[in-house]
């Protein structure tokens, strides 16, 4: 399967200028219109009236380069509304339809990618936040996520799959990516190999992924991603899409080792074909160093790194507030190996600090964070913006954690909630 390279996107982006030019002219249906521009991560906003790009961050990774694109559109196009999401991605709101197709092509320049946000294609690839700087994780799966998600990308112009397939990955018991749950998940072991689970989901109906091998070496996961790709295609549900994600053919296929076995039969199916999927990721190692300045708060936490530092930026709803956002890029690009991290719960983290960078960024984010675990609940990007929602749980959650701090409660009376 060839892998595009990110600059061969650009020749799909004419055909989704003109769908996007005659949407708005009124030549082409709501409905007509989602089902097109899906395949490139963006939709029409609810009324019609504007519309909304999400930009793929492979495993929620957001380099200061990346980041700095964000923040110089933001200023460019003068906007107003973004969102951290559970996927790992950062989604823009309330794009004007002429501008949208001009940040989709100047991403592609920074290697943002926005090609299969939506629709019925492998989505971004998520993964562990604190890879690489964890004190408890196994080891770091972030490379092999990297490699995972570049080789998804060929799947986007391949024979179409009932629904959307996500993958992720885990570092730790943790399981922050909640792999055990997805489509398709690889657990890391304290073996240095992966534990793979497939056909799980929340949602409606939640399943619990099924255990399909144990031990895998991370560099045969691809085996497993094409297997998983053969076997939805072989078994999942085109004809009914409330029944078309992949934890349905766990009911379909007559329980979980039923799944199991169909699974490994398309492993070796793929195995025999002589296709070589096999991969080879080089290792992404920190060479910072601390400068011997120590943080105590409770946004800051150590690194696996020896006086190195992460940052815990939550704001709420995942709702950045665009000034801040842009106010920490700039502080970024003068910080040597630091990045953004997204996380599944719509957390940031800024990684790879020292104690004095580490103080900068909790001064540049204090305002504009959780302060409790309540305010960090998660929730959607809600039905006045999404026009597949019923509830509008962004102004919800908004109200809820302002009659709560109004009636001035103590900090862990209330849990972390998730809103839909």
């Amino acid at each position: 399967m060839k892998i595009r390279n990110d600059q061969d996107w650009k020749q799909d982006i004419p055909a989704f200028r003109a769908k996007t030019a005659a949407f708005y002219a009124g030549e082409l249906s709501k409905d007509a219109y989602k089902g097109f521009s899906g395949l490139y991560g963006s939709y029409a906003q609810k009324g019609g009236k504007a519309s909304m790009l999400r930009l793929r961050m492979t495993g929620g990774c957001v380099t200061k380069e990346k980041l700095k694109f964000v923040a110089d559109t933001i200023r460019k196009y003068q906007l107003h509304k973004a969102h951290f999401t559970t996927c790992q991605t950062i989604q823009l709101h309330d794009l004007d339809g002429a501008i949208v197709a001009d940040i989709m092509e100047q991403a592609l320049d920074v290697g943002i990618v926005t090609m299969g946000g939506g629709g019925d294609f492998p989505r971004n690839v998520t993964c562990s936040p604190l890879s690489g700087v964890d004190k408890e994780e196994y080891f770091n799966v972030l490379p092999w996520a990297k490699a995972a998600g570049e080789y998804l990308m060929g799947f986007i112009r391949a024979e179409k799959m009932p629904r959307k397939l996500k993958v992720a990955f885990s570092s730790s018991p943790k399981n922050l990516s909640h792999a055990t749950y997805r489509d398709l998940g690889f657990a890391a072991r304290p073996d240095g190999c992966f534990d793979v689970y497939s056909a799980g989901g929340l949602g409606n109906n939640p399943r619990f992924g099924v255990l399909i091998a144990e031990a895998v070496k991370p560099e045969d996961i691809c085996y497993y991603i094409k297997a998983m790709w053969l076997t939805f295609r072989a078994y999942g549900n085109y004809e009914n899409r409330g029944k078309a994600r992949s934890r349905y053919m766990q009911e379909g296929l007559g329980g979980g080792e039923n799944d199991r076995k169909a699974f490994l039969e398309k492993v070796d199916e793929g195995c025999v074909c002589g296709e070589d999927l096999k991969l080879q990721v080089q290792k992404m190692e920190v060479n910072k160093t601390g400068d011997g300045s120590t943080v105590s708060d409770s946004r800051a936490l150590e690194q696996k790194q020896e006086g190195l530092y992460t940052v815990l930026w939550h704001p709420i709803g995942g709702q950045p507030d665009l000034s801040v956002l842009c106010a920490l890029s700039d502080a970024l690009q003068k910080m040597d190996e630091a990045e953004m991290r997204l996380a599944p719960d719509e957390t940031a983290y800024i990684i790879n600090l020292t104690g004095e960078e580490a103080k900068k960024v909790l001064a540049i984010t204090a305002g504009n964070t959780a302060k409790t675990e309540f305010e960090a609940s998660v929730s959607c990007i809600g039905a006045s913006v999404c026009q597949v929602g019923v509830r509008d749980s962004q102004a919800l959650l908004q109200e809820c954690v302002k009659a709560v701090r109004e009636a001035d409660l103590p900090a862990d009376v209330l849990p972390k909630i998730h809103m839909s």
